[in-house]
């Protein structure tokens, strides 16, 4: 009895060992490396735990991107989720070969010339994609945003995590690259708010009264129906041209985009109420001088010539 209740009590000791041995016994080899079930299990603990951060990672770019409002960007979205997906497989994969023992200096060694070339082929895209990334947090530029672009008046119609479609004044659709908004100098005419001053210039003779001038101008540009009626009509002066006056009216709009179209209006008003008026639109003209001996010769030729009639 005695010896056999050693037994028993030798068994769970017995038991596990056996387990443990079974854990660890090598079931196959990777160059070196001798490949157990304590091994395998590291390695898809590993690739798991980088699947939940990848997973983890996708959710919250989907999040911040239906929040920035570029939930519409067709497929971009899509391939920036996969795109994602795929680098966590490949660092999972690695981590956990590593973690194994499993030494990849010979891989990395045998694809290092892949890589540089792969990596200066995916520097533009790189570029772009992170371009978007911060447009998306800073909240700069967003759809409806109206923009200057080097000379060009643009309106943004949609935003993807590559590029960004706007819209030009002739309705031409450009995809402009992230990279482009982020590095260069860009107007916002709808940054904080979608205010834009309409600017017209106009000159009149030197004959005119000024007084009347202002005063039509003022009145004229108040009257168009498109005018912010909280900032009032500014008239101003801005120069004495070689032939004319030069004066500069100016209203505030909520639509920039429009700005042409209003800008067309509030000058045929002006034309309208000159002429109501009577006041003279300054043509471009060049007053000639000359001494007065030459000055009567050259009356004389030209009334002589004046004179005569071809029979």
């Amino acid at each position: 009895m005695h010896i056999g209740s050693n037994a028993f009590a030798l068994g769970p000791a017995a038991a596990s060992n056996k387990a443990s041995t079974v854990m660890t016994e090598e079931l196959f080899r990777i160059g070196d490396t001798a490949v157990s079930f304590v091994t395998l299990g590291s390695m898809a603990l590993t690739f798991v735990g980088m699947l939940a951060v990848s997973w983890a990672l996708r959710a919250g770019l989907r999040r911040a991107l239906r929040k920035g409002s570029i939930e519409a960007a067709g497929g971009d979205l899509g391939v920036a989720d996969r795109l994602i997906h795929y680098g966590f497989i490949v660092v999972g994969l690695t981590l956990a070969l590593h973690l194994a023992g499993i030494k990849l200096g010979a891989v990395f060694t045998a694809g290092a010339v892949f890589a540089v070339g792969f990596g200066f082929a995916m520097q533009n895209i790189a570029q772009n994609f992170v371009s978007g990334v911060i447009l998306l947090i800073e909240r700069t530029i967003k759809p409806g945003d109206v923009l200057e672009i080097g000379t060009q008046i643009v309106k943004v119609m949609k935003m993807s995590i590559r590029a960004t479609i706007v819209r030009t004044l002739d309705d031409e659709d450009i995809i402009v690259p992230n990279s482009t908004l982020v590095q260069s100098n860009v107007k916002n005419y709808t940054l904080e708010d979608n205010l834009y001053r309409v600017k017209v210039v106009v000159g009149v003779s030197y004959n005119s009264d000024l007084k009347l001038v202002r005063e039509v101008l003022e009145k004229t540009t108040g009257d168009v129906t498109w005018r912010d009626q909280s900032f009032p009509p500014r008239v101003l002066l801005l120069n004495f041209g070689d032939s004319a006056v030069i004066y500069e009216t100016s209203a505030w709009m909520h639509e920039p985009f429009n700005y042409r179209i209003a800008a067309s209006d509030l000058r045929e008003n002006i034309w309208l109420a000159f002429k109501r008026a009577g006041i003279v639109i300054a043509l471009p003209q060049l007053d000639l001088h000359l001494p007065e001996p030459l000055g009567s010769n050259v009356s004389a030729t030209l009334g002589g010539g004046l004179g005569q009639r071809r029979p």
